[in-house]
């Protein structure tokens, strides 16, 4: 599907927030680590670019200025390339083994009366997130 950079950047931050937060979910998706790695950057990449560029005007004059913005603005895109890597990796189809473990789930979910509306048709990545979402917080309550 075409999207804008800034649909790009809101699907990333949905499928970012969607995954859940578990350890054991290492073991069985490379994707995981994908998303820890981005959601550190997205934390602490725009402090660290407000942390160099303070410093280098500190250490050094105005003469520096360009210099620093440079170097902050590039550490500022990290996140934003993050975002836009994991909006295009939700957007994009599961192959077919992930799949047929994705239909697998949402009929067992279904069938014990969870009846979650998720894409049975064409699965995406995203469409797997909120699996993964849905069944951990029915573990947790």
């Amino acid at each position: 599907m075409n999207m804008s950079v800034v649909e790009l950047i809101k699907l990333g931050r949905r499928y970012l927030a969607m995954w859940p937060e578990r350890v054991e979910l290492a073991d069985y998706f490379r994707e995981y680590q994908t998303i820890q790695i981005s959601r550190l950057v997205c934390r602490y990449m725009p402090v660290l670019a407000v942390l160099v560029f303070i410093l280098q005007l500190y250490l050094g004059s105005l003469e520096v200025l360009p210099q620093a913005l440079v170097y902050a603005f590039f550490i500022l895109s990290m996140p934003v390339q993050a975002l836009v890597m994991l909006g295009v990796k939700a957007d994009k189809f599961l192959p077919p083994a992930l799949s047929s473990w994705y239909k697998e789930g949402v009929a067992k979910i279904n069938e014990s009366g969870g009846n979650i509306k998720l894409s049975m048709q064409k699965p995406r990545y995203i469409d797997l997130a909120s699996l993964l979402n849905i069944t951990y917080q029915k573990r947790t309550h």
